[in-house]
């Protein structure tokens, strides 16, 4: 996995599908072995992450949706956490 910067392209890792649980009443991330439930942040990010938008434009995305300025830190913190739990993948 190459250095986490705002130019790379994240997608949901190998073995990982994300779905909205209308039980949960929320976003969740499948895999073989459980459930991972996301919350509205989590999801918002996750379900951006296509492995065609870089993190810049993840973050522009968001913050045009929420009328938010300044989200790049949580973005990238968000995106190297999930990283580190194969939940997203990049090049």
């Amino acid at each position: 996995m190459t250095a986490l910067t705002t130019s790379i392209r994240p997608r949901i890792g190998a073995g990982f599908r994300m779905q909205w649980e209308p039980a949960q009443n929320c976003h969740v991330l499948l895999y073989p072995e459980g459930m991972v439930k996301l919350n509205g942040s989590a999801g918002e990010i996750m379900l951006r992450c296509d492995g065609e938008r870089s993190i810049e434009a993840i973050v522009g995305e968001l913050e045009l949706a929420f009328n938010a300025k300044g989200l790049g830190p949580e973005v990238l913190s968000f995106v190297e956490i999930a990283g580190k739990q194969k939940w997203l993948t990049w090049e």
